[in-house]
């Protein structure tokens, strides 16, 4: 979470905190359990969600969307039948739109991940966890795929090449990558109700880069 989602969720608290000492004090009668409230649950978490560079989108622009389509449903806008059978289609038009323009706004991961050996390390956690961590050994690259499970992935004291990539998958599951602190990290994601967290600082006089490229579905990525 950056500094603006902190901030914009501390302006949040704040605000529900004000309304509820001004009611409790009968200064203002707003009532806050307004029908459809539950909505703001969805709505206001994939709102703030927008605004964290670190994270992917896809998501919290599904869950925004969905969560307003349920709140006008709610308050007798649109028919939650409408909704009921839009909501698939609409699902798959946003996860297909994302593949297309994330290819499109981020050609120089791509084009690095295209020339990516079928040769690397492949590393599968399926309803089990993998620790593994390369101790001042060669590292080129690694397939990560967490299905119903979890890796953790330490190459903090490995020794990389120029250029290393790694190709991280994680469904319902998480993947953690411990990186050395003077390597330059750069992500590629796409995140659908999961998220990916990049707690790397930018190291841009690094001689050293490493690229990542996660999908995440109901799961997520931890980058530090």
């Amino acid at each position: 979470m950056n500094t603006l989602s902190k901030t914009m969720w501390g302006i949040v608290l704040i605000a529900i905190g004000v309304i509820i000492g001004l009611n409790s004090l009968e200064i203002t009668r707003i009532n806050i359990f307004f029908e459809g409230f539950w909505t703001l649950f969805i709505i206001i978490p994939c709102f703030i969600g927008l605004f964290n560079e670190k994270e992917g989108k896809v998501g919290n622009v599904i869950g925004l969307i969905i969560g307003l389509a349920l709140l006008c449903s709610a308050r007798g806008f649109i028919p939650f039948e409408y909704i009921a059978k839009l909501i698939v289609p609409f699902i798959l038009i946003m996860i297909g739109l994302s593949m297309i323009f994330k290819n499109t706004l981020q050609k120089s991961i791509t084009e690095k991940m295209n020339h990516v050996k079928d040769g690397l390390e492949n590393i599968v956690a399926t309803f089990t966890e993998q620790k593994i961590t390369k101790e001042d050994e060669s590292f080129e690259g690694a397939n990560l795929d967490a299905v119903f499970g979890g890796i953790s992935l330490d190459i903090s004291h490995a020794k990389l090449k120029e250029e290393t990539m790694i190709k991280a998958s994680s469904i319902f599951g998480g993947i953690t990558i411990i990186t050395p602190k003077d390597i330059e990290v750069k992500v590629k994601s796409t995140s659908i109700f999961g998220g990916v967290s990049n707690h790397t600082k930018h190291q841009k006089d690094s001689k050293k880069t490493i690229y990542i490229e996660t999908f995440c579905l109901f799961g997520g990525v931890e980058i530090k």
